[in-house]
């Protein structure tokens, strides 16, 4: 493949999807050792005839440990030292991470008794400024260890993106960058080489994420998983849900699943002990092993053996609730920049161009607090744009915002159509019954709208000709609906879930028409007095089920 110029400014990513910048988040130094481990990068091999690649490796948090068990073992071989200029490979975009990297690496090689001229050669060889996913790397590698940088795909360069998006078909929709990290690294290892990452886990469950999970499960085995999602594994405080998984090249048979509460030195060691067959007194430490792992792109839903039995069994036994007549689950409206297209005047603009809004923080226990809010409708109802000559008002409004407006990207994107919303607005939507539900929350939140608000981007709704909205809504307050979303969906900080519409299009719901006519009344009197109780009783006898598999969440329901 010929070289790609890609200018230096194409490198600017800006906010990084952990939190932080795109500067280092550097690991703690017993998770590395972890890693490392579980990667098989250990003294007991003769590293120096191996291969290890770390593909950013920032300030060398992975770097200077694995050099020191290389060194360890370079001592007790016979190997000459100029064999150990092939034993590393390291990249980074950063050129000051790679100055501060080699750095370092240099004051280790002088503790370990290498010159001025051996060190600077080696660590020369070793560590490159440039972009992993566009670099020709040689293949053949028997380690990949490190942390992939996470960074949102629209943050990129257009010239950048569109190169990475040819390259790598796990790029999908608005994947981060580090799925296409995966995939590269995983195509350089050794048909007996290791992958071992430690890495936002949004990949397993999430959209994004499909594209690569089918490539893991037609090319290698998934060997470890360790959910950190409570740990803080890392020595800045980042929000990036991360995982360490082990993988290479193969087909998966039985995996070992772990989960840590707090990421302590003392519980990996208990996950490699457990793994080496050795016993562990730390409590602090779960350990599932499935005996059979995910297929294709399906979402890696790190339930228990119990859970998953019933999930499966519902889904066998129960269709998606948009198979049911005209069912529909949407995300409200975007506008790109709401403190200008969100109004509380209304004597502003013409009343033919507003529709009231409702937001998530208008919902309070079942009801809609009207807030006088309204959107502006940029569209004609064929679609077009609006013509501004026709409404002098908004025209005035517009162009005394017209700054704010034209710096978003969808008006960069439509020159002539400057002031449109992200979003296409339909006004008939607002009359529509539709169930509202908040995008995150500990549980399923839903509220009924007989009709009279256009919903806001940080609500999911849904409108169906099949079913009595109460009665659905009730079911969608369920345990039974939150289990569903609860196998599947992102875990959050504090116990808190995504209920975005990936994750409600996989809820399963009986066939309203088998309903009896009394189930109904009862689970539609249930929902309008906001009874959990009775709701989650019902629900259990819509869906035939004595009981379900305990399973934790924040019950929000209010």
């Amino acid at each position: 493949m010929f070289p790609v110029v890609i200018p230096p400014e194409a490198y600017s990513y800006g906010e990084r999807s952990d939190g932080g910048t795109h500067g280092v988040v550097l690991t703690k130094t017993h998770i590395v050792d972890l890693i490392l481990n579980l990667a098989g990068y250990t003294t007991n091999k003769n590293l120096v005839s191996l291969r290890l690649l770390e593909p950013s490796c920032g300030h060398g948090a992975f770097l200077l440990p694995a050099v020191e068990r290389l060194l360890q073992t370079y001592r007790h071989s016979d190997n000459p030292r100029d064999s150990l200029k092939n034993a590393i490979t390291a990249f980074d975009i950063d050129p000051q991470h790679v100055s501060t990297t080699k750095q370092r690496l240099l004051l280790l090689l002088k503790d370990h008794d290498f010159s001025s001229k051996e060190s600077e050669l080696l660590v020369d060889a070793w560590v490159h400024q440039g972009d992993t996913l566009l670099a020709d790397i040689e293949s053949g590698f028997d380690f990949v260890v490190g942390n992939p940088p996470y960074v949102r795909i629209e943050q990129i360069a257009p010239v950048l993106q569109a190169e990475y998006r040819k390259r790598f078909k796990s790029i999908y929709d608005r994947a981060d960058l580090y799925v296409a990290f995966i995939e590269k690294c995983l195509s350089l290892l050794r048909p007996d080489g290791v992958l071992s990452f430690i890495c936002a886990d949004r990949w397993i469950l999430n959209k994004y994420g499909a594209p690569l999970r089918r490539i893991v499960s037609e090319k290698y085995q998934v060997r470890v998983y360790v959910d950190l999602h409570t740990s803080s594994p890392f020595e800045s405080d980042v929000v990036a849900y991360p995982s360490i998984f082990v993988l290479a090249p193969g087909k998966t048979d039985g995996v070992s699943v772990f989960k840590m509460a707090n990421g302590t030195p003392d519980e990996c060691r208990s996950v490699y002990d457990s793994l080496h067959g050795r016993s562990s007194t730390t409590t602090s430490v779960s350990h599932t092993h499935f005996k059979e792992w995910f297929e294709g792109d399906d979402p890696w839903t790190m339930a228990s053996p119990e859970q998953m039995k019933m999930l499966r069994r519902l889904e066998k036994q129960y269709d998606l609730i948009e198979a049911h007549g005209n069912t529909k689950i949407r995300i409200g409206v975007a506008t790109g920049c709401d403190k200008l297209y969100l109004v509380s005047d209304p004597a502003q603009i013409e009343k033919t161009r507003l529709l009231p809004l409702v937001m998530r923080e208008d919902l309070d226990k079942g009801c809609i607090n009207d807030a006088g809010r309204f959107v502006i409708n940029t569209f004609e109802d064929n679609g077009q744009i609006v013509e501004l000559s026709h409404y002098p008002k908004l025209r005035k409004y517009l162009d005394a915002n017209a700054e704010d407006i034209r710096r978003r990207h969808v008006a960069k994107k439509n020159a002539t159509g400057w002031y449109r919303t992200i979003d296409r607005v339909y006004p008939e939507l607002v009359k529509a019954p539709k169930l509202l539900i908040p995008d995150i929350a500990g549980a399923n939140e839903v509220t009924f709208d007989p009709g009279r608000y256009y919903p806001h981007h940080n609500l999911y709704f849904i409108t169906s000709d099949a079913w009595d909205l109460e009665v659905l809504g009730a079911l969608l307050s369920s345990r039974v609906a939150l289990f569903f979303v609860w196998s599947y969906a992102v875990k959050m900080r504090g116990g808190y879930l995504r209920f975005q519409a990936q994750y409600l299009r996989r809820i399963r719901v009986p066939d309203a028409k088998q309903l009896s006519g009394k189930l109904k009344n009862a689970l539609r009197q249930a929902f309008r007095m906001r009874d959990f109780s009775g709701i989650d009783e019902l629900a259990l006898q819509a869906y035939d089920l004595s009981a379900l598999p305990a399973f934790e969440f924040v019950d929000t329901r209010k």
